[in-house]
C-alpha cells in the first residue's frame, strides 16, 4: 500500500510536503510516492535520512497554481503533479492521493479521473473535526455552495458510512446543522431533507442542531451545505488558535499566573490537541471512486504527516469496498 503525495501543492511546497512525507515514512512506516518535479523533490529529500524503499519519486513537470481555474487547469495540464498523483490511484499504483494544492483542481482531477460513485450528484468534503466528545464528521465543508435536499441526504449516507468504517462508530448519529432545532426551520432544502431523513431507516437521525452545539452535541455526523460548513470550519479553527494565544498571553501577565500555567500546561496541551485540525491533517472527498485527501494550503510537515497517515487508515478501513457495494446514490438521487 502506497500513498501518492502531491509534492508541489501548497503554500510551503515542496519543503514542508517532503518533510512531512519523510516523517510519515520514518515514524509511521508508510510507503510513499512523491509526485512532482524530480530534481527539486530529490534535492529536498537529500536533507533527510530515511529508508530508501519507503519513498519513491514520480516525475511530474507541471504545477497547478492556487489561482488557476480548476477544471481548465486539470484539462490542459495533464503533466501536473495533482493530475499524475490522481492517475496513480486510478491505475492501482497508489491507494490514495494527498495534496495541499489547489482544492478545486484536486476535486476536478478526482471527478474526471477517478469518477463519481453511481448516482451521487456532487461529492462533498468530509472534515473529521476534533471535539471534546470525540471526532465528528462535518460534510460538506466546502465543495458545494448551493445544494438541494437530495444532496444533503446523500451527504448523510456518505458521512454515516465513513464514520462507521473509518472512525469505528457502530451506529453514527446524524444531525443537520440549522438555525433552529424545529423541523420547520431553515431553507427549503434543509426542511425537505429533515422530513426524508426522519423516515430513513438506514440513518440514525438526531434532528437539527444549532451552531452553538457544534462542538458539544452528542452526534457523530453533521450535515450542511459547503458554504455554511466552510465558514463554521474556518471560524472554529480560528477561534481555537486565538484562544490558545490569549491563554498564553494571560498566563504571562504576572509570575503567579505563570507558575500556575506550568502546573496546568499538560491539561491545556491535551485540550488543544483535541481541537487541533492538524491532528487529522486533511479531509477526504467523499462520493468519488477512490481516496483523495484534501489538505489546507497552509499545511506544514505535521499536517502532511498526519494526512498521509489518515489516508492510509482510510484505505485500510474497507470504506471504499463498502461504498462500492452500497447503493447510496441510487436510492437518494
Amino acid at each position: 500500500m502506497r500513498i501518492a503525495v502531491d509534492a508541489m501543492g501548497g503554500d510551503y511546497a515542496p519543503a514542508e510536503i517532503v518533510k512531512g512525507a519523510v516523517e510519515a515514512a520514518v515514524k509511521d512506516g508508510i510507503e510513499i510516492v512523491l509526485v512532482g518535479q524530480k530534481e527539486t523533490v530529490e534535492a529536498e529529500l537529500r536533507k533527510y535520512s530515511y529508508p530508501p524503499e519507503k519513498i519513491a519519486v514520480f516525475h511530474a513537470p507541471g504545477v497547478i497554481d492556487m489561482n488557476e481555474h480548476p477544471a481548465s487547469a486539470v484539462r490542459h495540464k495533464k503533466d501536473s503533479s495533482i493530475v499524475i498523483a490522481t492517475k496513480l490511484v486510478k491505475d492501482g499504483m497508489a491507494s490514495a492521493v494527498v495534496s495541499a494544492g489547489n482544492t478545486g483542481a484536486q476535486m476536478a482531477a478526482a471527478i474526471f479521473i477517478l469518477g463519481r460513485v453511481s448516482g451521487i450528484d456532487r461529492p462533498g468534503i468530509a472534515t473529521v473535526f476534533p471535539s471534546p466528545k470525540g471526532p465528528k464528521v462535518l460534510l460538506d465543508s466546502g465543495a458545494n455552495v448551493d445544494v438541494k435536499a437530495r444532496n444533503l441526504i446523500q451527504f448523510a449516507h456518505l458521512g454515516s458510512l465513513y464514520s462507521r468504517n473509518v472512525l469505528g462508530v457502530e451506529r453514527p448519529r446524524v444531525a443537520l446543522l440549522n438555525v433552529g432545532s424545529e423541523p420547520n426551520k431553515g431553507t427549503e432544502a434543509v426542511q425537505e431533507a429533515y422530513k426524508e431523513l426522519a423516515q430513513d431507516k438506514e440513518i440514525n437521525f438526531s434532528g437539527n442542531i444549532e451552531g452553538r452545539e457544534f462542538l458539544t452535541a452528542d452526534v457523530d455526523v453533521i450535515i450542511c451545505d459547503g458554504f455554511v460548513g466552510n465558514v463554521v470550519l474556518k471560524l472554529t479553527e480560528g477561534l481555537v488558535t486565538t484562544m490558545m494565544k490569549m491563554v498564553k498571553e494571560e498566563l504571562k501577565r504576572n509570575p503567579l499566573r505563570l507558575l500556575g500555567g506550568v502546573l496546568v500546561k499538560p491539561g491545556f496541551r491535551d485540550l488543544f490537541r483535541k481541537l487541533d485540525y492538524t491532528e487529522y491533517g486533511g479531509a477526504p472527498l467523499l462520493g468519488i471512486m477512490g481516496i483523495s485527501i484534501i489538505c489546507h494550503g497552509s499545511s506544514k510537515a505535521k499536517a502532511i504527516r498526519n494526512a498521509i497517515r489518515f489516508a492510509q487508515e482510510t484505505a485500510q478501513s474497507g470504506f471504499m469496498e463498502s461504498l462500492k457495494k452500497g447503493s447510496i446514490g441510487e436510492h437518494h438521487a
